[in-house]
């Protein structure tokens, strides 16, 4: 007899989704490349919802070439164009151009250490992730000062669509706040 399992009311509304909670959502993620590639789609969600985002997942790391940033960064205004034809993913031009930018903003930083490390310090205390154990989803913020200050840092150093609800909902995906319902089997994972 199959016991039933308590999750996140979030995610119940899709076999996609009910994965994406269970197997990814919320655990801390320390790699820099996957980091990078997760801010990237979390830019491309603003203005709709993750669902569209996730469904797309795999033809965005088609599209841009895994979410290499230095292949990202020499992209050219023919690969633009190339990309703005590709109907497995969201044509729009400014999202397209805020990844090449953020592959360059990334690559700076890269360049004097751990993009891991310059995400965590700015998010957590020691890097150790915030549990919040909400009982409803209402009381999950949309955006904190946490968020906010993430997003003011990521903008001084150089990356774009990375506002402080972007900011949070990147967050919550890669681990640095536990946003699971207290219910929700997942929320001390």
């Amino acid at each position: 007899m199959n016991t039933p399992i308590n999750r996140c009311t979030w995610c119940l509304s899709d076999p996609l989704y009910i994965r994406y909670h269970d197997e990814e959502w919320g655990k801390p993620i320390y790699d820099d490349e996957t980091l990078f590639a997760l801010l990237c789609l979390e830019a491309m969600q603003a203005g709709l919802s993750w669902i569209t985002i996730l469904k797309r997942r795999e033809q965005y790391y088609q599209a841009f070439d895994g979410f290499n940033p230095a292949k990202i960064a020499q992209y050219d205004d023919q690969k633009i164009n190339e990309l703005l034809q590709n109907d497995g993913i969201i044509r729009h031009r400014g999202k397209i151009r805020a990844i090449i930018n953020n592959a360059k903003a990334y690559l700076a930083i890269k360049a004097n250490g751990s993009f891991s490390d310059y995400l965590w310090s700015i998010t957590t205390i020691d890097g150790k992730p915030v549990i919040n154990h909400p009982a409803t989803l209402a009381e999950i913020p949309a955006q904190t000062e946490i968020s906010a200050k993430l997003a003011k840092q990521l903008k001084k150093d150089g990356f774009a669509f990375v506002g402080a609800t972007t900011c949070y909902a990147f967050m919550q995906a890669v681990g640095m706040v536990n946003d699971h319902l207290i219910d929700c089997q997942f929320a001390n994972k």
